[in-house]
């Protein structure tokens, strides 16, 4: 009997963590604690912390935050240190000051830090103003960093970069370092592997002529949004569908992927698909119900795949034509075939629509049901 109480507490465990975990890929990550509060009068509070940047990354930089929220679970306060980011490699002390008032309801606090490098954070500091307006500390948990990691997680505080559950972010270490400005140890997050999207920047891409080139940077920017968008989405997420008529996301993607193909045989062989080209691509171009049914069961990545292998087969074919073939009028249509490129960019841009609003209306998946315990056990 006690070897089946320990199993079904163990799948209980399991099953648990499988639910509250997961691993996502972001150029950013943080760590916080919450404190519930509210005050019937406006209050400062302030968040201290020293931290410190080594990095050769121009990208690279770190704060202290603090959000409040509100009784209506909306943002009241919120500031990042976006505008006045720590980038030095010197240990020195950093505030975040803001307002409660009888509206709030929670305070996160933390640490964050975005693109390359080695991060530090040490001996953070709560203070809230009481009646007579002077500032008294409030309890920080582990707030230097004191105590040893434990499976990779930070005791006291918790990861998570959004709403959802405890994620970890797989482009960050988290270490405890001796450098330290209060007690033995720092926390020590280090980013690597990330790579800096050029921002805001049309044409001037390498191999390609003027017009092209443009063309390829836009078609480019759309797809990184894309993939922005869906890249950490579960298997629930993408396999998600709205409604009997709707489209799941993962098929949308696969859908992008295959319209994009269509036109790469129309612009660059002068033809349509053929018969075998249709068995694998119609189901994606046309959606509907054969959509429904094909384009489940695979993780994200699946689709990401196949849309990436098709963007390389564009880049290399349009890298092979000129400004004067993106004039080219096909004969029987009376298209461009730098119109039919517009298309495919637009086409990205009104499906990346339709995913957006569709991921912002996928309920919570439900929790997991977990076997009955037999009458024994619960006796």
């Amino acid at each position: 009997m006690k070897k089946l109480v320990t199993l079904v507490l163990f799948l209980c465990f399991v099953l648990a963590q499988a639910q509250t975990q997961r691993t996502v890929s972001s150029n950013w990550t943080s760590f916080s604690q919450m404190i519930e509060i509210e005050s019937p009068v406006k209050k400062k509070f302030r968040v201290i912390a020293s931290v410190k940047v080594e990095s050769n990354d121009p990208n690279a930089w770190a704060g202290v935050w603090a959000s409040v929220h509100t009784k209506d679970d909306e943002r009241g306060f919120f500031d990042n240190m976006g505008d006045r980011p720590v980038k030095i490699n010197d240990w020195k002390s950093y505030t975040v000051e803001g307002t409660i008032d009888n509206n709030s309801k929670t305070l996160y606090f933390g640490g964050l830090c975005s693109y390359n490098g080695k991060f530090y954070f040490d001996k953070f500091e709560l203070l809230i103003e009481n009646a007579k307006g002077v500032f008294e500390p409030w309890a920080v948990l582990n707030s230097s960093f004191e105590a040893p990691l434990k499976n990779g997680e930070i005791p006291k505080w918790d990861t998570r970069i959004s709403k959802e559950a405890v994620v970890k972010v797989k482009e960050f270490k988290i270490a405890l370092d001796k450098s330290s400005t209060d007690g033995k140890s720092s926390l020590m997050l280090e980013g690597s592997g990330i790579k800096v999207r050029p921002e805001a920047k049309i044409g001037n891409v390498e191999g390609a002529s003027p017009k092209i080139g443009d063309m390829i940077s836009m078609l480019e920017d759309l797809k990184f949004r894309v993939e922005r968008a869906v890249k950490n989405m579960t298997q629930y997420e993408i396999d998600y569908l709205h409604d009997a008529e709707a489209n799941r996301i993962g098929a949308l993607v696969m859908h992008l992927a295959a319209a994009e193909k269509s036109y790469q045989v129309f612009t660059f062989e002068n033809r349509e698909l053929n018969e075998e080209e249709k068995k694998k691509w119609d189901a994606a171009l046309n959606l509907d119900q054969g959509g429904r049914d094909d384009f489940k069961g695979h993780d994200i990545q699946y689709y990401l795949d196949i849309y990436n292998e098709v963007r390389a087969k564009t880049i290399e074919e349009l890298k092979k034509r000129d400004d004067a073939w993106f004039a080219e009028v096909h004969q029987g249509y009376d298209w461009t075939n730098q119109y039919c490129w517009f298309h495919v960019m637009e086409h990205q841009s009104n499906h990346l629509g339709q995913i957006l609003f569709l991921k912002k209306r996928i309920p919570s998946q439900q929790k997991l049901t977990l076997p009955a315990l037999p009458k024994e056990i619960k006796k």
